[in-house]
């Protein structure tokens, strides 16, 4: 009797588990406008220094909290974003122009410890396009340089989200990865300040592991999807280096310029490798002698995701290589971090005869039903 109380008491401990996943899963199905790092480069020119961002407005006009969210749907002001989002060019301007001088107020620019006030030069906003995607917009502003000037640091307020800072026009440029609120230190004027290869490969290795936990719902329900199936750590590992190995391949050979694919196609892929395995796990109930050649593939195809999000910011040119071997890194104590994770939630329930069908079963199901749908929302919708 207390055996069968015990039992009982698993299983529902089980069910609660496969409870919050379902809830975490559904909650990502409805996210479509991710929050992407701005871009500013930075560049003297004469007695001003002057700086080209490329970013969506919207989410600073809306007020969101950029640096909070990972999407703008999950946001408080997610309907004020999405009326902005439907605005034609001029009139998104305008709202911009007339948020301005609030946001001039939290850019930090400190030329040689002394505050300077950026002023406005120029706004271009494309038209509304695709509302389901950001627009990025191009924004020109400027700051007064004493003749003396040496140095200078950037940063804005967290609400604004990452920054990613690139300095133009000098030998040896500065390249940063600002998170959220974060001041830059003194980077000198003149150049120099250009990171070293240990610096590079330091830096991007959070950088890399941020865009698996918590920004790469995609590639940790792939994961999860390989989690289910294996039931032993053996399999499991095999599975996971597999797919390591694929898309640090494709992962290298995107970001050296070699492979392009548009991400209208890779996407869907992508969609469609995570409903592919998570099907599998529900109509075969072991591991098959083609599944490591088959995660392989998939692994491929995941590396033209990661490939496309390092395109948003790109790598510094001086630390390529080091910095790329970082971000991978990053990638790969994500994925371990899932495992790791998905493992102490229920991997104490591998061995019982019933957690194929009261745990992988529909945890994979629901998994197939996300991909599903992201299969249909990237290509039709």
């Amino acid at each position: 009797m207390v055996m069968m109380r015990i039992h009982g008491l698993l299983g529902v401990w089980a069910r609660v588990i496969l409870l919050a996943l379902v809830s975490s899963l559904a909650a990502g199905m409805a996210l479509a406008h991710e929050v992407l790092p701005a871009i500013a480069d930075m560049e003297r020119e004469g007695d001003r220094l002057a700086f080209i961002v490329e970013a969506p407005l919207e989410g600073y006009v809306a007020g969101i909290d950029l640096g909070a969210v990972e999407d703008t749907d999950a946001a408080p002001q997610a309907e004020t974003y999405d009326a902005l989002r439907a605005l034609d060019a001029e009139a998104m301007e305008a709202r911009f122009r007339a948020f301005w001088p609030d946001m001039a107020e939290r850019i930090e620019i400190l030329v040689d410890g002394a505050r300077v006030v950026p002023v406005l030069e120029a706004v271009e906003v494309p038209g509304p396009g695709d509302l389901s995607l950001p627009r990025p917009a191009t924004l020109r502003f400027h700051a007064p340089l004493p003749d003396e000037a040496e140095t200078v640091q950037l940063g804005w307020d967290a609400g604004f989200g990452t920054l990613v800072l690139r300095q133009q026009g000098v030998e040896a440029p500065y390249d940063g990865y600002l998170e959220a609120g974060a001041l830059s230190d003194p980077i000198r004027l003149s150049g120099g300040d250009q990171a070293s290869a240990w610096e590079s490969f330091v830096n991007y290795i959070p950088v890399g592991f941020d865009h698996i936990l918590p920004k790469g719902l995609d590639h940790i329900l792939f994961v999860l999807g390989l989690f289910f199936l294996a039931a032993r750590l053996r399999p499991l590992l095999w599975q996971v280096s597999a797919f390591t190995l694929a898309h640090t391949v494709t992962l290298a050979l995107a970001a050296l310029g070699y492979v392009s694919v548009p991400a209208a196609i890779v996407e869907p892929l992508i969609a469609a490798s995570i409903a592919f395995v998570a099907i599998e796990n529900i109509l075969f109930p072991r591991l098959g002698v083609w599944r490591p050649v088959i995660v392989f593939g998939f692994g491929l195809l995941h590396g033209l995701g990661f490939a496309s999000v390092l395109g948003e910011f790109g790598l510094p040119a001086g630390s390529f290589v080091p910095a790329l071997i970082g971000f991978n890194i990053g990638v790969e104590l994500g994925q371990l971090t899932v495992i790791a994770l998905a493992f102490l939630a229920v991997g104490w329930a591998w061995r019982k005869p019933w957690y194929r069908r009261v745990i992988a079963v529909p945890a994979s199901a629901a998994i197939a039903l996300v991909g599903i749908w992201w299969v249909i929302e990237r290509t039709l919708l």
